[in-house]
């Protein structure tokens, strides 16, 4: 039998790609996120207004198209601050980390098919490795730490909060992301992206892998730190989180990150589960560099979900978000790799015969289970809250156990006669009846 899984190299043929021509992809991908980050803010703007019965912008250029370049200006002629308190090397260190971490994942994605290019026969592809997945999420894990040194350099409450906000919520995300692409890496036999997408000619993944999807759509947007699951940013209790004290162009590099990540992210879903640069029908051309026109439409699929996300949903609370993750969804992952692995080690297709009222069976009694399982937790939670309802007096004395403020020395309440207010006497003696009475 063969083995479930084998680290085959990439399907990508470099062969006749002089290192002069990787160069020059290089730049060419990196204008082609610049220009996709212009204009998705512009859209973002306009999508977003449209849904609150408001405008956006109108005013520069035609529909306002050419605001987001006035603001990129804006942003690069403003006196970039630093505060007196700043570790002045973290502090200008940190937006670099963060903005050019965003652009090293995309270099891995296949954009599309062999292509000619300045006489050479070369992959529409900047490179490829056998660990070609890995890389990306190696590259998101050093991007969080431009996160928590912007947050720390700061010398500020409020970005230090926002800052081990923001990385607890990208590690854990991490976590249930990787886990979410491991039945991925089953069905595909290798890590390289360009031999995914060839793996998917016949039936994309998001059909056998359809619960890593979802856990992947979850996890991609708390992993931008995008709303509903913008925790490390929320204005209302941190002001702006981790970049609370930068302004200027270093401001706008934590700005241009995250709207990179977010073509990053929907990138990689584009090319683990639906298929990359392929078209969604056979019949359809995707040779060449069409092959970026169908990658394109279904990066801007998920940037639509984004945006439609970000109007639509509020904000969730920092512990049910974490807790959603660490208990839910990396235990459901794990489940999850593990029926993949049983089922391709069995030789048997995910909807074969053999296997499809079987696997149905268990996903029901699974998902009984969970829904059982979650009513009984909630129920508990209900019972907890009644009860500490019910523990706490209608009257409370402020000084029992010194919560919230422990007294002075000498300091105790003093028990008023009737129809007065309780005072606060330092040192006062104690007094008896009668003195109480006579007031």
């Amino acid at each position: 039998m063969s083995p479930i899984f084998t680290l085959s190299g990439p399907v990508a043929d470099f062969s006749d790609t002089p290192l002069w021509l990787s160069a020059i992809k290089a730049v060419l991908v990196f204008v082609y996120l610049l220009l996709q980050v212009v204009v998705v803010i512009w859209f973002e703007r306009r999508i977003v207004g449209q849904m609150q019965q408001r405008p956006g912008p109108n005013r520069f250029g035609p529909w306002g198209i050419l605001q987001t370049l006035a603001d990129g200006f804006k942003l690069m002629w403003k006196e970039a601050v630093i505060p007196a308190r700043a570790d002045r090397v973290i502090f200008t260190l940190a937006p670099i980390i963060a903005g050019s971490t965003a652009f090293i994942s995309f270099a891995v994605i296949p954009l599309g098919g062999m292509v000619n290019m300045f006489g050479h026969r070369t992959p529409l592809q900047v490179t490829d490795s056998p660990v070609a997945v890995l890389i990306v999420l190696a590259a998101a894990g050093v991007g969080a730490y431009g996160f928590v040194l912007a947050g720390w350099s700061s010398g500020s409450t409020y970005p230090l909060l926002g800052g081990l906000r923001s990385t607890a919520q990208v590690i854990s995300y991490e976590i249930g992301m990787g886990l979410s692409l491991v039945a991925v890496f089953l069905y595909a036999g290798s890590m390289s992206t360009s031999t995914i997408v060839e793996a998917q000619r016949g039936m994309w993944f998001i059909v056998p892998a359809f619960f890593s999807f979802l856990v992947y759509v979850v996890c991609m947007v708390g992993e931008t730190n995008r709303l509903p699951f913008d925790l490390a940013e929320g204005e209302g209790e941190l002001v702006g989180g981790y970049h609370t004290e930068y302004s200027g162009m270093w401001f706008g590099m934590f700005f241009l990150g995250e709207y990179v990540n977010m073509f990053t992210v929907s990138a990689l879903a584009s090319t683990l589960f639906l298929g990359g640069w392929h078209a969604p029908l056979s019949f359809l051309p995707d040779g060449g560099y069409l092959g970026i026109v169908w990658l394109t439409l279904k990066m801007w699929m998920f940037m639509w979900f984004f945006v439609w996300l970000r109007a639509t949903l509020p904000r969730t609370r920092y512990d049910q978000f974490m807790a959603f993750g660490w208990k839910f969804l990396i235990p459901a992952t794990l489940a999850w790799v593990l029926a993949v692995a049983y089922i391709r080690a069995a030789g048997l297709g995910f909807f074969g015969p053999r296997t499809l009222i079987p696997t149905l069976i268990i996903m029901a009694v699974a998902l009984v289970l969970a829904f059982i399982a979650a009513m009984r937790w909630d129920a508990g939670q209900q019972r907890k809250a009644e009860a500490r309802i019910e523990e706490h007096p209608d009257e409370i004395d402020p000084f029992a156990g010194g919560y919230p403020i422990p007294p002075m020395p000498g300091q105790r309440l003093v028990e008023p006669h009737p129809g007065a207010q309780a005072s606060i006497r330092p040192d006062a003696p104690e007094l008896t009846d009668q003195e109480m009475n006579r007031g």
